[in-house]
């Protein structure tokens, strides 16, 4: 749990009971996301219902227990899910409705780090910036879970993708962890240039001056706002965007209506998670620690040179 310094500490507590529509899970590993960072400072707190002092916003376990209105969901299911918070535990409840299944071949670590990374990346890529064959992405930051989920989806697409990496000694993870065949190149951000001009920019680092790469789009281009743990107050030249008539779009998922996360639950459900059985779609791990050492497993999270997701495992 988060702590009243904005650390994190252990903490025994009752198990969850099932509402009707819920079912609870046995939690075998559950991912790390900077917002866990930031909710633990105060700066991004979990949404109404759920908790507000345990972190954690997916989850990879068997189902334990089912609730009364829960009607094609069974004990013993291997599921994993994007919840709203409290998946660093042993046990969660969670809405039936916003579980999707874990392919036979997954490893746990593995499907921890899936949901909020590659629900991330369709939502933002596929849904909101429509990206096509033949388009032309810039990723930035693309070392870490998100940035992978968001290359490799981009590339099933059929887009060719420019990844950007600052540190050179993570390229060649960037590159293996794309799906073969992907049209892909790795750069450092001083490159970006080169290799432009883009139809979509996903910004995934923020910064002072990550709004420059306006300059990158193409015409009628768009930069996607998804990251900003390096600065989330930026000048932006109105008059570049406007020049191309671009468009400046920023999402995320944790704020949004309970409905509204149902309904994406169920569009990855059907279009991405078959991606992840058929292995056209990798989950990278960079680490994984077991809950007693979760503060080693926030440092490393907040650490540089990540190469895919930080996960806590539950045994």
């Amino acid at each position: 749990m988060i702590d009243a310094g904005g650390g994190f500490r252990l903490e025994r507590r009752p198990d969850p009971e099932p509402g009707p529509e819920d079912v609870v899970v046995r939690v075998r590993a559950a991912g790390l996301n900077a917002a866990d960072l930031q909710q633990a400072r105060g700066a991004y707190p979990a949404p109404p219902g759920w908790p507000a002092d345990i972190p954690g916003l997916e989850v990879a376990g068997e189902v334990e227990r089912v609730g009364s209105a829960v009607a094609d969901v069974r004990a013993g299911d291997r599921v994993m899910a994007l919840v709203g918070g409290g998946g660093h535990a042993e046990r969660i409840a969670v809405p039936a409705a916003l579980l999707l299944p874990v392919p036979d071949a997954l490893s746990w670590e593995e499907a921890a780090g899936f949901p909020e990374a590659f629900s991330t990346a369709w939502d933002a890529l596929v849904d909101q910036a429509g990206v096509h064959a033949g388009a032309r992405v810039l990723v930035t930051g693309a070392a870490g879970g998100v940035g992978t989920a968001m290359t490799q989806v981009a590339a099933v697409s059929g887009a060719h993708t420019v990844a950007s990496v600052r540190r050179p000694e993570l390229h060649d993870h960037v590159r293996k962890s794309a799906p073969d065949g992907a049209r892909l190149d790795v750069v450092v951000p001083g490159d970006e240039e080169r290799h432009g001009p883009y139809d979509v920019i996903v910004e995934l680092v923020g910064g002072e001056d990550c709004l420059r790469r306006v300059s990158l789009l193409r015409s009628r281009g768009r930069i996607l706002i998804v990251g900003v743990q390096a600065g989330a107050t930026v000048p932006l030249r109105m008059f570049d965007l406007m020049l191309v008539r671009g468009q400046l779009t920023g999402t995320t998922i944790r704020g949004r209506s309970h409905p509204e996360k149902v309904l994406l639950a169920g569009l990855v459900r059907t279009a991405v998670v078959p991606l992840l059985a058929e292995g056209r779609l990798r989950v990278p791990v960079d680490s994984a620690f077991p809950l007693d050492r979760h503060t080693e497993a926030y440092a490393r999270l907040a650490g540089p040179g990540k190469r895919g997701k930080v996960v806590l495992t539950c045994d």
